[in-house]
């Protein structure tokens, strides 16, 4: 008898859960929160936020003596507000992961150092996927990949409070073929800029 009162609980978490999974379609956008350059350890929200794109707010670290917030936040510009730049170049991921790889680590580099010496601008990460995967996951996904980016970028001296990330998921391919690299390419982080 509790052989199959476990199956059913299984069966009815098992529903549960992908009712609750299956249902997102709109792009996630999120504030994350980015290690200081010193190393100390950032606050990171522990479930993704998704205000609309107009209302996105700017990356900010986390300090130990920081007041609380008494005025409204600085509202950020819309993501079509901002532009690519030929000089701040995209980065790829490998399948299912958000990690930055050492070829993409100098990438980076290079694009911070633009950032650095472009402080008047505000930059936006787009997080992509491939289509493999659902699109909730794929917005999941994206999230951590923009994140990744935007510590890396952190780590090496652009203030976090100039970034903002946001996730396409899968919604924006580049290359719509279904083969491998045509998904690697799919795979990216994307950085775009807006004067302030």
């Amino acid at each position: 008898m509790s052989s199959r009162c476990s199956h059913v609980m299984f069966a009815l978490l098992l529903v549960v859960g992908v009712v609750l999974v299956g249902c997102a379609k709109r792009p996630a956008t999120t504030q994350a929160a980015a290690p200081a350059p010193t190393g100390q350890a950032a606050a990171t929200p522990s479930a993704p936020q998704a205000p609309a794109p107009a209302q996105m707010q700017p990356a900010s670290p986390a300090t130990a003596a920081a007041p609380p917030a008494t005025a409204a936040p600085t509202a950020r510009p819309a993501p079509s507000e901002f532009t690519s730049v030929a000089d701040l170049k995209d980065i790829h991921f490998d399948f299912d992961k958000y990690d930055i790889r050492p070829g993409d680590a100098k990438t980076l580099d290079g694009n911070a150092g633009w950032l650095k010496s472009n402080p008047n601008h505000l930059v936006l990460i787009e997080g992509h996927c491939d289509e493999r995967g659902t699109n909730e996951y794929n917005l999941a996904l994206g999230e951590r990949r923009a994140k990744s980016t935007m510590n890396y970028l952190v780590s090496q001296g652009v203030q976090a409070s100039r970034i903002t990330i946001i996730s396409y998921g899968e919604e924006r391919p580049t290359c719509t073929q279904k083969t491998e690299e045509c998904w690697a390419q799919n795979r990216r982080a994307h950085l775009l800029v807006k004067p302030r």
